[in-house]
């Protein structure tokens, strides 16, 4: 069964800075420190300040939730809420320092669309490399050669290397490539934009029917309509911490209810 389990998990990240190298830190005793955390304002995760004189961002403060096959997730918050710090640990980038994450079934990340992409190497190769860094076998990415080639539309071009692309070709390119194959869970940060006009549509229509075919989806998003369209769930983040998890009018009303009062 895919699914995804997280339990109470925490990420931190540690802040080495010239405060710890400090006269004060020279001179005032260990016991003499005091442990204390404190909100930055309405962006970013909150501050803590440990005994050790070691600073940490808690960019993500014991969330709990489970997703299930069928489930299309968008996370909204405001910048520093944590949203794209959640993706990158679902994707296995980021370690919790506390908690308990589980995930069963193979995870794909789409943060960019030039991930794992060598300037130097042909359209053909990239194709490969780019699918290997999505996690895919060489075998199934060959299954899907002629597919990524046909919608990219570049012919001869896939023969030579991506460094004499134009800045469409290589959106086209890398927008073949991550659409082509079937996902279990797909981890999104922002849907991926497809470039020049004349390829909008055949975009939006292949982005359509790869989302169809993943079992679980998350996606950060600022947009509404994204959340409308593709979602059946949403979260809230805010300060590294989970304010809703489900209904996604619930959440964008919370939403707005919260931008008001940081504004």
């Amino acid at each position: 069964m895919i699914a995804i389990d997280a339990q109470e998990i925490h990420v931190e990240f540690p802040i080495y800075g010239q405060r710890s190298r400090s006269l004060r830190n020279l001179i005032v005793p260990k016991s003499w420190r005091m442990r204390r955390t404190f909100s930055p304002g309405a962006l970013g995760g909150a501050i803590a300040a440990e005994l050790s004189g070691k600073t940490v961002i808690k960019a993500i403060d014991g969330l709990s939730f489970s997703l299930h096959e069928g489930d299309r997730v968008g996370i909204i918050g405001h910048n520093g809420a944590g949203k794209t710090t959640l993706l990158r640990t679902l994707a296995g980038i980021y370690e919790p320092a506390r908690g308990r994450l589980s995930v069963s079934g193979t995870v794909t990340p789409m943060f960019s669309l030039s991930d794992g992409m060598d300037q130097d190497a042909t359209g053909y190769e990239n194709i490969v490399l780019r699918g290997v860094v999505l996690g895919f076998s060489t075998k199934l990415i060959a299954k899907h050669m002629d597919d990524i080639a046909e919608f990219s539309e570049l012919g001869d071009y896939l023969d030579m290397p991506v460094r004499t692309y134009s800045t469409g070709m290589f959106v086209r390119l890398g927008f073949a490539i991550a659409t082509a194959l079937d996902p279990e869970i797909l981890i999104m940060d922002e849907m991926i934009g497809a470039g020049d006009a004349k390829f909008l549509n055949r975009a939006q229509a292949r982005l359509e029917r790869m989302i169809e075919r993943t079992q679980i989806l998350v996606v950060a998003t600022h947009g509404a309509d994204i959340l409308r369209t593709w979602c059946n769930k949403a979260m809230l983040l805010n300060q590294g911490k989970l304010l809703h998890f489900g209904s996604v009018d619930e959440a964008l009303v919370r939403y707005e209810k919260l931008a008001r009062e940081t504004a």
